[in-house]
């Protein structure tokens, strides 16, 4: 069977020359005559892996020495419970901003162990705009500030590094993490999910200043501290091998493509070119206010939604998967992350269009 042109949310679609080296590597890695998935990771040969997709990790983001990169399990809704516990102490208030479905999430799990500061809600706009930020209510010395960069489910994302003084920002980068320069010495702590842009699900990356977690987490046992995992250099247990090999494989195709900036240029065409298509139609249309449409997760919807399911069986027919907008929203969704490629838009634009021709 043909490849298709994946729009998946998460897991989502890898680069095929990643797919292509880890399938011929799978049964005989480095000459081994076993797969990397069963050595040891404490063995010389996969230290050197992981070694080596933390230092193009911290090539491509430029992170530098005062912060730790961990290689984790649990995904990014584990480190909802674990920021808190681990980044303030009982008594102090966190700041978080909610923007959508995944920072509702995050605020639930915080508040179950500190005291929490909602800053802002866009609630009111539908989560399809984000509130003024001379709007905000921020607590002068909160122990962090929480945001999520982009909203999966609604398509909302935040372009720039909100403003919060001294105290340090908390950023939800699941869908956002390699798909554009950062500034990492603008945050305190980045943490994403693997299974968007970095690789398979079952790794988050957590990148965090070391002053931060040098005395976090009082109380708590050491598997759950994040001290400990960076002074175990992320194996105090058996970590995900499998994941963190590939996530290795795509930092050095990240690499080879012209790194971030040039990530950025492809991410942000293929945005703007669906994005016209949508509003040039009057079939359909995208609810997000336009300065926080996401370059990443492109929701829009029919003018009548009673096409809906013909909408998904005929694109699907086509070779264009996992259109359908997530069950709390409805209507479509185009995941269009690192490996999506610009014919895959373009496929996508052309199906539209004859989609509108033959409904409209």
């Amino acid at each position: 069977m043909a490849r298709v042109f994946n729009f998946s949310a998460g897991p989502a679609a890898l680069p095929l020359e990643v797919l292509e080296t880890a399938q011929a590597e799978l049964t005989d890695w480095q000459g081994s005559g076993m797969s990397v998935m069963e050595v040891s990771h404490r063995s010389k040969p996969f230290i050197a892996v992981a070694e080596q997709a933390e230092a193009d990790l911290r090539e491509l983001m430029g992170i530098s020495d005062e912060y730790a990169v961990l290689f984790l399990q649990g995904g990014a809704t584990q480190q909802f419970a674990l920021i808190p516990m681990n980044l303030s102490a009982a008594g102090q208030t966190v700041d978080q901003l909610v923007t959508g479905a995944w920072s509702k999430k995050a605020l639930k799990q915080a508040q179950a162990v500190r005291n929490v500061n909602v800053v802002a809600d866009g609630a009111e706009s539908g989560y399809c705009d984000v509130p003024a930020a001379d709007t905000w209510k921020l607590t002068p010395d909160a122990a962090y500030f929480h945001y999520c960069s982009n909203e999966t489910i609604g398509g909302l994302e935040i372009h720039d590094v909100p403003d919060t003084g001294k105290v340090p920002v908390v950023c939800d980068m699941s869908s956002t993490i390699l798909s554009r320069p950062v500034d990492v010495n603008r945050f305190g702590m980045i943490y994403a999910g693997a299974q968007k842009n970095i690789g398979p699900a079952g790794l988050t990356i957590v990148i965090v200043r070391k002053d931060l977690i040098a005395e976090g987490g009082a109380g708590l046992p050491d598997i759950l501290q994040y001290r400990t995992q960076a002074d175990a250099g992320s194996m105090s247990n058996t970590p995900p091998t499998f994941a963190w090999y590939v996530a290795g494989l795509v930092f050095d195709w990240i690499k080879r493509q012209g790194g971030l900036p040039a990530m950025a240029k492809h991410n942000q065409a293929k945005a703007e070119k669906l994005y016209a298509a949508i509003d040039g139609s009057d079939f359909y249309a995208n609810p997000v206010a336009i300065p926080y449409r996401s370059w990443m997760n492109i929701p829009f919807t029919l003018a009548n939604p009673e096409l809906d399911a013909a909408f998904l069986q005929q694109s699907a027919a086509e070779g264009l998967t996992n259109l359908k907008g997530h069950r709390s929203v409805g209507g479509m969704r185009a995941s269009i992350y690192n490996a999506v490629s610009m014919d895959a838009i373009d496929a996508l634009i052309s199906f539209m269009q004859e989609f509108e021709r033959s409904n409209g």
